[in-house]
């Protein structure tokens, strides 16, 4: 039975560490959306997800010290919410991220991104006029177009250089304006029409650009799916590491039930005290 509750024991200290990187998770992706996602409260479930693992553990961790069967009955009870929430929100993350991606472009090294190819409760939710004017003063605030100035030996980036970056969703969508409106590179941020071929492409985008650095394409619809963009990316590394620490969690979760299981079926089977005795002694009976 000792050893029982030694391997329960082990194995709640383990579901505490596992804790550790889904915690870790969630405060990376609300590092995220301070600097450039800017979506504030999608990291929340994940770090409520991590406490409670932590939070849990440790009572069974107690429980299988103490021989607290309460505390084990607990654990296991709640444990298996946590891990069932655990996998209704990679679920969740895989589906809200599902669609959309970069489109190549001839002769540039980034990605554009197109607002078309989202779709669902996330591109919703970004794109509505509530939540966007919020996320595009992050996104203006969090200065990211304005760190993308490079020189090389004391001269700024040429056309040809910038074209060979891979910029990130952000950047690319929401610090220059599309490349199909044909805009000519000055630098980074400020593009000029060419003698207003830059004016004559059907997207909307392109008379929404502006060198204005406050403005640039903070309103495109191109800057809403680089945000869309960046929350996949963002969305899916953890959703790895969930997997990977959800299936070591529900291993654990069943080792841990069948020892507490055994636990009982020993406590159950254990002769009381005066039974043991009656054994070691049998009563004699005299004629």
């Amino acid at each position: 039975m000792r050893a029982s509750n030694h391997l329960i024991g082990l194995l709640n200290f383990l579901t505490f560490l596992l804790s550790i990187p889904i915690l870790g998770g969630g405060i990376w992706l609300s590092s995220r959306a301070t600097t450039t996602d800017c979506l504030r409260f999608l990291q929340w479930p994940l770090i409520v997800i991590g406490i409670s693992i932590m939070v849990v553990s440790l009572a069974g961790f107690a429980g299988a010290c103490y021989r607290n069967t309460f505390l084990m009955r607990l654990y296991l009870l709640v444990m298996f919410f946590v891990i069932a929430a655990l996998v209704g929100f990679i679920i969740f993350a895989y589906a809200v991220t599902d669609k959309g991606s970069g489109r190549a472009v001839a002769n540039r090294a980034y990605l554009e991104y197109d607002l078309a190819e989202y779709s669902g409760w996330l591109e919703e939710r970004v794109a509505s006029e509530s939540y966007w004017g919020k996320i595009s003063a992050c996104v203006r605030d969090s200065k990211v177009c304005g760190r993308m100035g490079r020189t090389y030996g004391g001269m700024p980036e040429s056309a040809y250089m910038f074209y060979a970056r891979k910029l990130t969703p952000i950047q690319s969508g929401c610090c220059k304006p599309p490349t199909e409106c044909g805009y000519v590179y000055e630098n980074e941020t400020v593009w000029t029409t060419g003698g207003g071929v830059g004016m004559g492409a059907a997207n909307p985008d392109c008379l929404r650009w502006s060198n204005e650095q406050g403005q640039l394409c903070y309103g495109c619809d191109s800057c809403k799916a680089g945000v869309l963009a960046s929350l996949k990316r963002s969305w899916r590394k953890v959703s790895v590491i969930n997997i990977v620490v959800m299936i070591i969690l529900v291993i654990a979760y069943i080792v841990a039930y069948a020892a507490f299981r055994n636990n009982r079926k020993m406590d159950n089977d254990e002769p009381s005290g005066e039974a043991r005795m009656t054994k070691a002694h049998p009563t004699r009976i005299h004629f």
